[in-house]
């Protein structure tokens, strides 16, 4: 069979023909967005609340509130649009003065936000009226002890003795499963040391691979996933806001709570709106992000190329569109290539890890188990050492694109589409 495609590529679309003995097209299949967000919020907190009393119950008048919020890096979840809600519910609803309310940003290891990012994250109206501040993983914080695992839970002290409401948006995660929820207190306002104890669990503890319990949509015997519930439960958060969007960052669920069973509950349907079931692995898959910004830089688009991966068999064709005007992504991502050529690259990891670090290491992962091609503006020779085959030439993809009596998985927007093969 032979059928005709566009793909998003940057800012223009790119047509491409498939042909194949049998073809499978894989999308998401979301909602539509909430239409009255203040109308939304306020069931979600009160009557709806998931398995817990409803907000103004949970909190006092005299209560010392510290709402944490996510940074820059999670401004596709339009939190500035829930923010403002959540602030005159605090004060008008429950009566909570302003000067006791914090807006707490889980920064992790990331760089402060600026004033104008801090608006843009909480909205200029929560900016005026209460402070809202960076985490910083390098000032003295607050040590609540040591989980089974060995992780020092070193965190912000507006985490601790306060009452924590959590906010953030849930999608699958490669290495906690899904973003979210207890992962706004680690890594979000935990210290380096924290964070790098933490994330060493997503590799194998006796081989040089990733752990097989690690990955996009895993909780069960998920190590990361399980430490971060556990240093979570040292903080006790109040409530959970969980933010769940589609593809152009609108509201279509906003389950609050029980800041577990909550969040809990937004993974489920994370699952039922961005996850495809399919039947068995493909022979090829042929995927694009979407377009810009989804495609900005090969450590974005990595979560693409992630997903693509689950639908691809073993020694299967890949065949990945992403533009990466901005190259990597990182400044230090393509430095990680040195020691793959050198053949250090899990070692260094061990020692020094980082999420940039991690990223590459699971490209080169997926590489190495599929005969992977990509379009971008990257050059194939920085390419090569993630053993991806680089081209810079839409008609040497075209080539690419005839196979034979072979079954393909076509992903047009392979950001927000998650395949779900069946369980081994």
């Amino acid at each position: 069979m032979e059928r005709q495609f566009t793909f998003g590529y940057g800012d223009r679309d790119i047509p491409l023909t498939v042909r194949a003995g049998r073809i499978e097209v894989l999308e998401a299949n979301t909602p539509p967005p909430i239409r009255d967000l203040r109308e939304a919020f306020r069931a979600a907190v009160e009557e709806e609340a998931i398995d817990s009393p409803p907000l103004r119950e949970v909190l006092s008048p005299d209560a010392a509130v510290t709402v944490i919020i996510s940074d820059l890096t999670r401004a596709w979840m339009h939190q500035d649009r829930i923010c403002p809600l959540l602030l005159d519910y605090l004060r008008g609803t429950v009566g909570i003065p302003y000067e006791n309310i914090v807006f707490l940003v889980a920064l992790g290891t990331h760089r402060p936000q600026t004033e104008a990012e801090l608006r843009r994250l909480a909205s200029d109206d929560v900016f005026d009226r209460v402070r809202v501040v960076n985490h910083q993983a390098e000032q003295p914080l607050a040590n609540l002890g040591t989980t089974s695992r060995g992780t020092e839970v070193l965190l912000n002290p507006l985490a601790v003795g306060r009452k924590v409401i959590l906010m953030g948006g849930t999608v699958h995660h490669l290495l906690a499963g899904y973003g979210g929820g207890r992962k706004s207190i680690v890594p979000g306002v935990a210290g380096e040391r924290t964070i790098r104890q933490n994330h060493i669990h997503a590799l194998h503890p006796n081989e040089p691979r990733s752990s097989d319990d690690v990955g996009c949509g895993r909780l069960a015997k998920n190590p990361v996933h399980e430490d971060m519930m556990e240093a979570a439960a040292m903080v006790a958060p109040v409530f959970g806001i969980n933010l769940v969007v589609d593809g152009n960052g609108d509201h279509i669920a906003l389950p609050s709570g029980d800041y577990d069973k909550a969040w809990t509950h937004s993974c489920a349907l994370v699952d039922r709106y961005n996850g495809v079931p399919i039947g068995g692995k493909f022979d090829a898959v042929v995927v694009a992000c979407g377009g810009f910004p989804k495609d900005i830089n090969l450590y974005q688009s990595s979560k693409t190329m992630i997903n693509a991966y689950q639908a691809v068999r073993t020694g299967g064709r890949m065949v990945f569109l992403s533009e990466c005007r901005e190259g990597g992504g990182p400044p230090a991502f393509f430095d990680w290539a040195r020691f793959q050529q050198a053949g250090t690259l899990d070692a260094e990891l061990r020692k020094n890890f980082t999420i940039a670090g991690y990223v590459f290491y699971a490209c080169v992962e997926i590489a190495r188990h599929t005969d992977c091609h990509m379009l971008s503006l990257i050059p194939p020779e920085t390419l090569a050492p993630l053993h991806i085959h680089g081209h810079t030439d839409v008609a040497e993809i075209q080539a690419l694109l005839d196979f034979g009596t072979k079954s393909v998985a076509v992903m047009p927007h392979g950001s927000s589409t998650v395949p779900i093969p069946p369980r081994d």
